[in-house]
């Protein structure tokens, strides 16, 4: 009889457990992002001068604490809070692998420089 009683309880928690996981899943896919994950919200691009483009794009994050929304790979993410304080914005790895990382001079940004020479600047506003 108590080894029934287990099984029902047993089974009775599994469905629980299964309810709650669809129930978080729903959520998630209603529009909140998974802590220390980011999204591109907006992306433009302006070519109008010759050999130059500006890009911006607006990122969504949902970081943990002791996080802010940074930039990892030349992708948003969360990143320690540390850096963005103290300016040292090429602790994040904000490049890609094969790209070399430089603070500018005022420490308002970083560029990324390809191994053809190309540089890619990003300023923080």
């Amino acid at each position: 009889m108590q080894l029934l009683r287990l099984a029902w309880a047993l089974t009775a928690a599994a469905v629980c457990f299964v309810l709650l996981l669809l129930l978080h899943n729903q959520v998630l896919r209603e529009g909140q992002l998974a802590a220390g994950t980011c999204e591109i919200v907006t992306l433009d691009r302006d070519s109008s001068q010759p050999r130059r483009t500006i890009a911006r794009q607006t990122a969504r994050c949902a970081c943990r604490k002791g996080q802010i929304a940074g930039t990892t790979r030349a992708r948003p993410a969360c990143v320690d809070v540390r850096i963005v304080w103290s300016r040292q914005w090429c602790e994040m790895s904000p490049c890609l692998d094969d790209e070399g990382c430089d603070l500018l001079v005022n420490q308002s940004g970083w560029t990324c420089t390809q191994p053809g020479g190309r540089v890619k600047t990003t300023t923080v506003s």
